[in-house]
């Protein structure tokens, strides 16, 4: 069962105009996500005694990458790409995904050593090129600033990065966004109901008391 469905019963007694009443219903949905909370994974808090490990994605939807330590995710970051970027080689995308990884985790890993992997195998010869255009410049000498070991990985290793980067990612944008809608069809006091090819609303009631405004007027 999806989470929104556990709590549903819970999110009932927080909508507008909505009397508090805890039923069975309400106090099966609370006890279940009592017992499935804790079981869920939770970001790591970062120790500045032990290495980082970076992994970095880029893709036709966005830029994505994982701050770890000790295998466990302390910090995700990603954002959708700018119109400009949409036309730039693999190469640069996945530079630009770096970049912006740097920027983002840069109070934690300015003047700290860590590891940092792409799935672009060309970019492990990146500090080596001699040959650069004036973008690429640009970011080498961001690099510059920071003391990592650029490594490669085969992309189907990298799960994590792009599991947000690709389908993964868009697959969970639509389900908060099904969800928000559930919300506002039910605060609309319509009922619904998942069903495999789509939702069914029902019990529709549409009032109005302007004829009585009115004859009183």
């Amino acid at each position: 069962m999806k989470f929104s469905q556990i709590a549903l019963p819970l999110t009932h007694l927080t909508r507008k105009d909505m009397p508090f009443v805890w039923n069975e219903e309400c106090e099966k949905s609370f006890r279940t996500l009592k017992k499935k909370l804790p079981k869920a994974p939770v970001l790591g808090i970062s120790d500045t005694e032990k290495r980082y490990v970076v992994f970095c994605d880029a893709s036709s939807k966005g830029l994505r990458s994982v701050l770890m330590q000790d295998e466990k995710v302390i910090s995700y970051a990603s954002r959708q790409l700018k119109t400009h970027e949409e036309n730039y080689p693999t190469r640069d995308l996945e530079l630009v995904a770096i970049v912006f990884t740097l920027k983002v985790w840069r109070h934690h890993l300015y003047g700290a050593q860590f590891y940092l992997f792409s799935d672009h195998k060309s970019l492990k010869y990146l500090f080596d090129q001699h040959e650069l255009n004036m973008r690429q410049r640009r970011w080498m000498e961001y690099l510059k600033d920071f003391d990592f070991d650029l490594r490669y990985h085969l992309g189907k290793e990298n799960e994590v990065a792009n599991a947000l980067s690709r389908k993964d990612f868009v697959k969970a944008e639509m389900m908060m966004h099904s969800y928000n809608l559930y919300e506002k069809f039910r605060d609309l006091n319509l009922n619904v109901a998942e069903l495999d090819s789509g939702v069914l609303l029902h019990k529709l009631e549409i009032s109005s008391n302007l004829r009585y405004r009115i004859a009183q007027a």
